[in-house]
């Protein structure tokens, strides 16, 4: 039986590319590249690297064409796809324990009930996967593109133990593919989903000695705690991680960070930031955690976002000192000793965001606001009643919690809220509320930030959300500064 023939639409042609010579138009299909059928991006990005090529078109009136191409070997040929993954994203086979989507309340927008575990996806968007639903072919595609990294959700080494976190019989048997992957060179970073008393203790230790022998080919395991809502009537009986249980969890790790970096030179697992904030200890320095490599996964955020507020603040300081040289204070204190502060126009913002992170915003408001008296920001931690308070992230903070608990409050000439709290791209949040209906309910503009060291010293400036011509003489003038800065020193 001959191979189906897939079709993707073309959405749009890029100006003066090959394919716009070539007359190629939106509308019309991509069918086949040298003849053969192309299953997705990774196929068509694979097959168009190289010097001679036939691509193959089915025009909008269902006439076929098929052009023949010669170009250099990395050119694009300009065409953008309807579908710009080109294929539909595979959807997760198990059902764990831990699974925060199975935790979901009904009414949602269907999207956020898919739960994908796409090889595919995790090159492209970073995405974790378990293993459990790759075929072989997939397996082989990963090691003949050399798709890296891929990042591979373990929770255990435990075949047995596995199995029946992800309960999926299969589960245990998908290890395997690690060791293929490792032999192959393919760049794997790992994570486990820690529930206490299930892949804790013993268990932790055995997963992180078996994974560390894939480093450096492996550089990264990530330990998190299961994220658990108020919605999980018939599930597995789950408990939140304790203040023990991070301690506990902290000491494994720190052990092992120890060991394989006098080994291998890199600390390999991390525990994520949410560990040592409910443990109450400091948070790790930067050399530990090996060039922040899951970021993505909470591990090491605010180590790097305060370092990065450091730099920030006194590189900015500095630069508008040297534009305005009358704003710099002097003062004594009562122990005689000399203290500095900075002059400027007063403003008032507010900032809110999840538990987590609101000790730390709420320090480095205060850190500012000791250098620049006639700022005054006030900093909110929004309680997740939505999810239920175990909750903590800024990212799952919902408008309607927002709304509930800023309304009446002292919010200041602007509302700051982290990007995290808005569907990428858009300006809405997971409940659907917009930005512009919380504006409405709080009668204050809100203002979208990064979360970025020097994102957030910017809004602390007023840059980006106010006229700041009283500040710089143009946009540019701080980076000017800031880079004169660097050479002087």
């Amino acid at each position: 039986m001959a191979e189906k023939q897939i079709a993707h639409l073309i959405s749009k042609i890029e100006e003066k590319s090959i394919a716009a010579r070539l007359g190629i138009c939106p509308g019309d299909s991509l069918i086949s590249v040298n003849g053969e059928s192309i299953e997705d991006v990774f196929d068509y990005r694979y097959r168009i690297m190289t010097t001679k090529l036939n691509v193959g078109i089915r025009k909008k009136d269902g006439t076929e064409v098929t052009y023949d191409i010669k170009k250099n070997e990395f050119d694009d040929l300009g065409i953008e796809f309807e579908n710009s993954f080109m294929s539909e994203y595979r959807s997760c086979s198990n059902k764990c324990i831990f699974c925060f989507i199975d935790q979901m309340p009904p009414g949602m927008r269907p999207t956020l009930y898919f739960k994908d575990d796409d090889s595919r996806l995790s090159f492209l968007q970073g995405n974790y996967i378990t293993l459990t639903n790759m075929r072989e072919k997939d397996i082989e595609r990963i090691i003949k593109y050399h798709l890296a990294p891929i990042n591979v959700s373990v929770h255990t080494t435990n075949p047995e133990l596995r199995v029946k976190m992800l309960h999926n019989r299969f589960a245990g048997n998908a290890l395997s593919i690690i060791d293929r992957f490792y032999e192959a060179g393919i760049e794997m970073n790992a994570q486990v989903v820690l529930c206490p008393d299930i892949n804790d203790g013993d268990e932790l230790r055995r997963t992180i000695s078996d994974l560390s022998k894939y480093v450096p080919v492996m550089p990264s395991l990530s330990i998190v705690p299961c994220g658990l809502t108020k919605y999980r009537d018939g599930l597995f009986p789950l408990r939140p991680v304790t203040k023990e249980d991070a301690c506990a969890v902290i000491d494994i790790v720190e052990e092992f960070q120890k060991k394989i970096f006098k080994e291998k030179g890199l600390h390999f697992v991390q525990a994520s930031d949410e560990f040592y904030i409910t443990a109450g200890r400091k948070i790790p320095e930067e050399e530990r955690y090996d060039g922040y490599l899951q970021l993505e996964n909470g591990v090491g955020m605010i180590r790097l976002m305060e370092n990065e507020f450091k730099e920030a603040l006194r590189t900015t300081l500095r630069a508008y000192v040297k534009r305005h040289p009358l704003s710099l204070k002097k003062h004594k204190n009562a122990n005689g000793k000399t203290t500095y502060t900075v002059d400027m126009p007063k403003r008032e913002y507010s900032f809110a965001t999840g538990k987590l992170a609101a000790p730390y915003i709420r320090k480095y408001a205060e850190w500012f606001m000791r250098y620049v008296p006639s700022a005054k920001f006030h900093v909110y931690e929004v309680r997740n009643d939505f999810f239920g308070e175990m909750i903590t992230v800024a990212g799952l903070v919902t408008g309607g919690d927002l709304m509930k608990q800023l309304k009446g409050r002292e919010l200041g000439s602007r509302l700051v809220l982290p990007s995290v709290m808005f569907r990428s791209g858009e300006e809405v949040f997971l409940d659907d509320v917009t930005k512009s209906e919380a504006e409405k309910t709080l009668q204050v503009p809100i203002h979208i930030v990064k979360s970025g060291g020097q994102d957030l010293v910017d809004v602390f400036m007023g840059r980006g959300i106010e006229d700041t011509n009283h500040f710089f003489h143009n946009p540019y003038e701080l980076d000017r500064l800031n880079a004169k800065e660097t050479e002087d020193e």
